[in-house]
């Protein structure tokens, strides 16, 4: 919190700050300075404590929609995939909409936003930053899954768990877009900044969950 260093309170146990070892330096603080500042930092701790019991009580209830219809399916299908979980699937359901609203990958990619940018000049063609004139909410969840395949999977087991009991044309497209986007990660981070490779891999998340998605809308 900024104000306490006005009052020269600095943490400095490390440099990661909301850690188990911070927030137990903040109430040891609370209980022991006085006046105003104490005044503050109690409403500000206080605040804190409402806001993070209001998430969790909003996740447990998406986490309890997700598992009813029409949610149920599509949510099980998307989490198939590597670095997507129930609100990340809910969040991405939720602001497509209707799949058969697009009628092609490219399509899906110009709503996200993640699509490079033209410029023309004369007979020339330049491809600049992603537009990033889509939908704001759903191209942050993806880059932050696309995240997921700029490190080596540590273990599938939660993955195929995740997995176990679906379609098996689900499944191979999850399979796929897993081999796929990681080798696309490498590839591209030999030569590119790695938030460039990770906004390239989140362009081809979405080709395959539109994939997937159109497949749970045919069966």
């Amino acid at each position: 919190m900024g104000i306490l260093r006005t009052t020269n309170h600095r943490f400095t146990s490390s440099k990661t700050y909301w850690t188990k070892t911070h927030r137990a330096w903040l109430a040891r603080l609370r209980r022991e300075i006085t006046g105003p500042m104490q005044i503050v930092l109690a409403s500000e701790l206080e605040m804190l404590e409402y806001l993070e019991t209001s998430e969790r009580s909003m996740d447990a209830r998406i986490t309890e929609i997700a598992q009813q219809y029409p949610w149920r399916r599509p949510v099980e299908a998307l989490c198939c995939f590597r670095g997507i979980k129930t609100l990340t699937a809910m969040t991405i359901l939720s602001e497509i909409g209707d799949i058969r609203r697009f009628r092609s990958p490219r399509q899906l990619m110009g709503y996200t936003g993640l699509v490079p940018s033209e410029r023309s000049s004369g007979d020339k063609q330049r491809r600049g930053p992603i537009t990033r004139s889509g939908n704001r909410y759903l191209r942050r969840v993806l880059i932050e899954s696309a995240w997921h395949y700029s490190k080596q999977a540590s273990s599938t087991l939660v993955l195929e768990r995740r997995r176990m009991g679906q379609d098996p044309a689900i499944v191979g497209i999850a399979t796929k877009a897993q081999h796929r986007l990681r080798r696309r990660y490498l590839h591209l981070a030999r030569t590119k900044h790695t938030n460039k490779a990770v906004t390239a891999v989140a362009r081809e998340l979405v080709g395959f969950i539109w994939s997937m998605l159109w497949e749970i809308d045919r069966s």
